[in-house]
């Protein structure tokens, strides 16, 4: 089964075991509606959520057998994880974070490898990829239609075309 990384708990939520979690997706409101999540990769990790809300960004989970601040502390830091196969399917030109890492990015106007993708962050307008050269240098790029031209997520190539002065 492959799982995908869907938050990290960054902190506990009140005194009845609540862990707060940094979402790692957009579409925050989709993940109230789960059922189950792996606190690792493992499948022996499925916990039941008994209780998921959104407040102020972030989601709040009421965990079976988190009935307190000193058990929800034990789960500070750690990654929560959900299978791949329970995802809803993503509209055109909308992809997962976990399928673009490690994706080579090609400059389209000599088949060149720019590198790989490293990491992805929101700045509000738009996403930015971080890619890694070869002799590890990084390079930012705009999520925006001028700059990508095709996302290829089985062959894990990004395409691109640059605009003059954005590297």
């Amino acid at each position: 089964m492959k799982f995908l990384k869907i938050g990290q708990i960054v902190n506990i939520h009140g005194i009845k075991g609540e862990v707060k979690v940094y979402p790692y997706t957009d579409d925050i409101n989709n993940l109230t509606k789960l059922k189950y999540v792996y606190l690792d990769e493992f499948e022996t990790s499925k916990t039941k959520v008994l209780v998921c809300r959104v407040q102020k960004n972030m989601l709040l989970l009421k965990l079976e057998n988190v009935d307190s601040v000193d058990v929800a502390n034990t789960l500070r830091n750690k990654y929560i994880y959900i299978p791949k196969e329970d995802l809803k399917p993503l509209e055109e030109d909308n992809y997962y974070i976990d399928d673009l890492l490690s994706m080579e990015v090609v400059d389209l106007k000599d088949n060149s490898i720019l590198g790989k993708i490293v990491y992805v962050f929101n700045t509000g307008a738009n996403d930015i990829y971080e890619i890694e050269t070869s002799n590890n240098e990084k390079i930012y790029l705009p999520a925006i239609k001028q700059v990508v031209k095709k996302v290829d997520i089985k062959s894990k190539k990004m395409y691109v075309e640059l605009m003059e002065g954005l590297i």
